[in-house]
């Protein structure tokens, strides 16, 4: 029996990675963009101001957080993501493809080339484990700055399941709550497990689910 790279537990179904371990992995790069979006309030450091006078007599700049700047920019999410995509296309004998757009969009297009590519990768590819935990990695350094984790009191209604109930491809809708001593939301009627950093997520796809359902 092969072992899961990522968790380094059994792994029934052979291949790299495990089930868990790769729908984790698709979560986590489903996060991305909302995080990228995340960062940008967190700019400016806590308190911080003007402070004395530029050389042209007006107010000092605002400072800029390096590390979020870093993040947001071309060598951080958006480079991670790019290189990895990199790394699979090279190794499946694919193209190299040019990146275009802005930030954000260049970090759209790496992670839907990645999401694309997860069946191969988590059957398939040696490097797939280190792969799933750097972008663990990625995603947990990304939430340890903005915490986005939404106000959810012990069970409180959290929303409408939005996962896709396969085969028939329809969406769950029953209603989510975090019960008493629970560490990750579970829905009771599809199972979906929601850990705390896919929360951020999860709160988008709740809300345009509601959207598309007043617009009904």
């Amino acid at each position: 029996m092969n072992t899961c790279q990522m968790c380094e537990q059994p792994n029934e179904i052979g291949g790299i990675l495990c089930t868990g371990c790769t729908k984790a992995t698709v979560v986590r790069l489903e996060s991305l963009p909302a995080l990228h979006r995340g960062l940008a309030p967190f700019l400016q450091p806590v308190g911080g101001i003007g402070a004395g006078r530029s050389g042209k007599g007006g107010p000092a700049p605002l400072p800029v957080n390096e590390e979020i700047l870093d993040l947001r920019g071309p060598g951080g999410l958006v480079g991670a993501a790019e290189r990895w995509l990199d790394d699979v296309r090279r190794d499946r004998g694919h193209a190299a493809i040019t990146p275009s757009g802005g930030v954000e969009a260049r970090l759209r297009a790496a992670v839907d080339g990645l999401l694309s590519e997860m069946a191969w990768i988590a059957l398939s590819w040696p490097s797939a484990g280190y792969f799933a935990k750097d972008i663990r990695d990625l995603v947990n350094s990304v939430r340890s700055i903005i915490a986005p984790v939404p106000a959810v009191e012990a069970g409180q209604r959290v929303g409408n399941c939005p996962a896709v109930v396969q085969p028939a491809g329809t969406l769950c809708g029953a209603v989510l709550r975090l019960a008493p001593g629970e560490k990750a939301l579970r829905c009771q009627w599809c199972g979906t497990a929601y850990p705390p950093y896919v929360w951020a997520q999860l709160k988008v796809w709740i809300d345009e689910d509601a959207k598309a359902r007043d617009a009904a």
